[in-house]
């Protein structure tokens, strides 16, 4: 999902907050790099390529902004590594899951979109009373391509 720039800065707006080229930026990273689950400090070097006088501590202060803001998750995909990925949330603002599948020979990690666990997570309202406010689900194994090497 890409995020408007015009809508990023309404929103800013809405919420008090100076609407700056850092923040802007830092959103169209995330946005352009729906599947690359950047780390902050991957987010600071492309950025810095056009903005050089940015500094890392500006785009952490960013990136808290937009955590805050629900624009963007924060992930952990067991690599030793925080990463940021744009939120996903339809068009009735309910934030829709994806998954990450990650192949345990190379790491290349693909996201999979699909709520098969809102059955569950009603179920579990319904018999135990509980409110699930999100999940993460991570799944291993191996990619495509690794399959084939492994097949050979």
């Amino acid at each position: 999902m890409s995020v408007d720039k015009d809508e990023f800065k309404e929103l800013l707006r809405q919420k008090g907050l100076k609407v700056t080229t850092q923040r802007v930026r830092v959103l169209e990273v995330l946005s352009n790099s729906p599947d690359i689950h950047l780390t902050a400090e991957e987010i600071y070097e492309l950025i810095k390529v056009d903005f050089p006088e940015i500094g890392l501590a500006t785009v952490y202060r960013t990136i808290q902004l937009l955590l805050e803001l629900d624009l963007i998750d924060r992930i952990n995909l067991d690599d030793g590594f925080v990463r940021y990925e744009i939120s996903n949330h339809d068009e009735n603002s309910k934030k829709h899951h994806h998954h990450h599948l990650i192949c345990v020979k190379c790491s290349k990690v693909l996201s999979f979109e699909d709520d098969l666990l809102d059955e569950l997570e009603k179920r579990i309202m319904d018999h135990i009373s509980f409110k699930v406010l999100d999940h993460e689900v991570k799944l291993y194994g191996l990619c495509k391509d690794c399959s084939a090497k492994e097949k050979d």
